[in-house]
């Protein structure tokens, strides 16, 4: 049933405007994308794994919020965003902070250092820059005739963005790791990566 609506959407030529609009204001940078490469270019692909998979689960979890409605609910209370807000901004902190600390890859053992699938799924879930895409994405394209089907195609097309676009952020932070061996550049690049993080997650809150 689904797999016939989403093969109609693109006969229809409807998909196509959905799967440029995620692939534009999702796929932009963000809290999310910018801690992505930050974590996997301090940690490594392997140690980043857990952090990236959270990340996933969060926005999906978004994504059905914003699928189902609960988002414009849930933003329509005065004391929801600056909660998002807030938790985004401590574990950001938190997060830019390990990340400029961190050892070069050549010195690490452990992955005991590296964000976890709870840290990753917390900030998918408080990005506010997620909230905000998503919804601007979902409102983009219309895939069925009725309100159910369209929900539910679109949910699923954007589901799998979700882990196409993080393997794009994914494999650009394992571009940068094999550089980050040396102690000296490592720490240049890790600075400046929990900088770009710490400045895209002010733009998402002045926006």
């Amino acid at each position: 049933m689904l797999e016939g609506l989403v093969l109609a959407a693109i006969r229809g030529g409807s998909l196509a405007p959905l799967v440029l609009a995620s692939a534009a204001i999702m796929g932009s940078p963000g809290p999310a994308t910018i801690s992505l490469v930050a974590v996997v270019a301090a940690h490594g692909v392997r140690r980043s794994l857990r952090y990236v998979c959270g990340l996933i689960v969060g926005s999906q979890l978004v994504l059905i919020a914003v699928a189902t409605g609960v988002t414009a609910t849930l933003l329509a209370v005065p004391a929801v965003r600056p909660l998002l807000i807030g938790a985004s901004a401590i574990y950001i902190a938190w997060l830019a902070y390990h990340i400029v600390s961190a050892p070069p890859l050549s010195a690490q053992r452990a992955a005991a250092d590296a964000p976890s699938l709870v840290g990753g799924a917390v900030l998918g879930v408080a990005n506010p820059k997620g909230w905000v895409a998503m919804a601007a994405v979902f409102a983009s394209a219309r895939l069925a005739d009725t309100a159910a089907a369209d929900a539910a195609a679109k949910t699923a097309v954007l589901a799998l963005m979700i882990v196409l676009i993080m393997t794009a952020w994914l494999i650009a932070g394992a571009s940068l790791a094999p550089a980050l061996r040396d102690p000296r550049r490592s720490r240049i690049v890790n600075a400046a990566l929990a900088a770009a993080l710490v400045g895209a997650t002010a733009l998402a809150v002045l926006h």
